[in-house]
């Protein structure tokens, strides 16, 4: 068989699997992860202030957010198994419910910015509860499918 690590664009294929691999298990950490969900609100934030340097600020905690914290000791935490679920659940583009329930909370999202933008509390908030709600859909899905991944590499051993 050809050896296709030399191919050009390898080397950073493999590079970002490692930074996204290192990425996971850090974000896997529940305080990481339950952070992250917590903050979803502060996404409408800039729109409803109209405010670059908040918005400024909102990214870089989302960004930051899933390196700043350690790698979790174990994989016990729900919040654990379901980062590391979406990890894997991410390696190939997929249709499934996950997918689905993905594309609504990010609609979800979009209807909360909007509603920000216009300041209207009752498209905002509502919209937001759907997002977060949605979110922890998203996260027991991704715990299902790491169930499912481990129970897989358990019966082939």
């Amino acid at each position: 068989m050809k050896d296709r690590t030399n191919r050009p664009g390898a080397t950073v294929c493999t590079d970002f699997a490692q930074l996204k691999r290192w990425i996971f298990a850090r974000h896997s950490n529940p305080l990481s992860a339950w952070s992250r969900w917590a903050s979803v609100p502060l996404v409408v934030l800039p729109f409803w202030k109209r405010s670059p340097w908040v918005g400024a600020a909102v990214a870089a905690w989302m960004v930051l957010n899933p390196i700043v914290f350690r790698s979790p000791r174990d994989e016990r935490a729900w919040a654990t198994r379901a980062m590391l679920g979406e990890e894997l659940w991410s390696e190939r583009l997929r249709f499934d419910r996950a997918s689905t329930v993905n594309a609504v909370s990010t609609a979800a999202m979009a209807v909360s910015i909007a509603g920000a933008w216009r300041k209207s509390v009752g498209q905002t908030v509502p919209a937001v509860v759907v997002q977060m709600s949605l979110t922890l859909v998203f996260w027991k899905l991704m715990t299902d499918f790491y169930a499912t991944i481990e129970e897989a590499g358990r019966s082939t051993t």
